[in-house]
């Protein structure tokens, strides 16, 4: 699903040279730095970097990531995905899709914020009440990549769609670098390069995002405008699952509009407290 040569031409592609003392004229003809001009900023020879892009080498050192996480300028998330790029052939075990019920009842305790719980494909595992109507559905059987690219375009749901498609996509790159084998994972991907133009172009372009925290905003058909503000708890014990808890700061019209959102349910005898996905059988890591 992703590769360490995809990995680094894409990288290579967006350095400057002036940026690392490469002069360039009219007549350079390559986007950003030429194979040989990576290789020696390095330290490594043209031919072991070539073979490297061609996924020919040999798993690499950690000294050679560092000097290439180095020149290409990676982020912290990026040179933790290069790591694992390099080590993809020590086969990691993909989770599975069972949740402990301890894990519901701590989800049922959250009451005034939309919560979910989530794993590495974005299938979400469960939701409390106000997620579901925050949703508009309950959450059993939805995939947040699925509903992004596929269900809601820009007009729908997501108020900042175009940033949400980006988190999206370097999510799942993220993923397809931890979990290389899971066929699930793979399947979904390839659904959404079939069905999306743009998942195409951001596939394409190879970038890697964390998800920890940040604003997610909501433009809800019954409450209006919903700004909050969500966290990403990685779960222990529970490999690639995550707790997802959207909050509101005090006294915000975002806040208002949860209680709104909450007695609207209230009112219309809507959902129940924990929206739990029907348990799927896990899948048996490959031989």
């Amino acid at each position: 699903m992703d590769d360490l040569a995809g990995f680094l031409r894409t990288r290579r592609a967006r350095v400057d040279p002036a940026v690392v003392g490469i002069p360039t004229d009219s007549r350079r003809r390559v986007e950003g730095l030429r194979r040989e001009e990576v290789a020696h900023l390095s330290g490594v020879s043209v031919d072991y970097y070539v073979r490297l892009e061609q996924g020919r080498a040999t798993q690499p050192s950690e000294q050679v990531l560092d000097a290439l996480a180095r020149v290409l300028d990676l982020d912290e998330t990026e040179r933790g995905h290069l790591h694992r790029l390099a080590r993809q052939r020590r086969r990691t075990r993909t989770p599975g899709g069972r949740l402990r019920p301890e894990l519901l009842r701590v989800l049922d305790l959250v009451a005034d914020a939309p919560a979910l719980i989530m794993n590495h494909r974005m299938d979400v595992l469960a939701g409390n009440r106000l997620a579901g109507l925050l949703l508009g559905r309950p959450p059993a059987d939805l995939n947040t990549a699925r509903h992004i690219f596929l269900e809601e375009a820009e007009r729908g749901l997501y108020a900042d769609w175009e940033n949400c498609t980006l988190d999206v996509v370097g999510h799942l790159r993220l993923a397809a670098g931890r979990y290389p084998d899971d066929p699930r994972l793979a399947s979904l991907i390839g659904e959404l390069a079939m069905g999306s133009e743009r998942f195409r172009r951001l596939w394409a372009r190879a970038d890697v995002r964390a998800r920890t925290h940040g604003r997610k905003a909501y433009r809800h058909p019954l409450v209006g405008l919903l700004e909050l503000h969500q966290e990403n708890f990685a779960l222990p014990g529970e490999p690639g699952v995550e707790l997802l808890v959207m909050s509101a700061p005090p006294g915000s019209p975002a806040e208002d509009g949860l209680r709104l959102l909450a007695r609207l349910g209230t009112d219309t005898g809507a959902g129940d407290p924990v929206f739990p996905l029907p348990r799927a059988p896990a899948i048996p890591p490959p031989a």
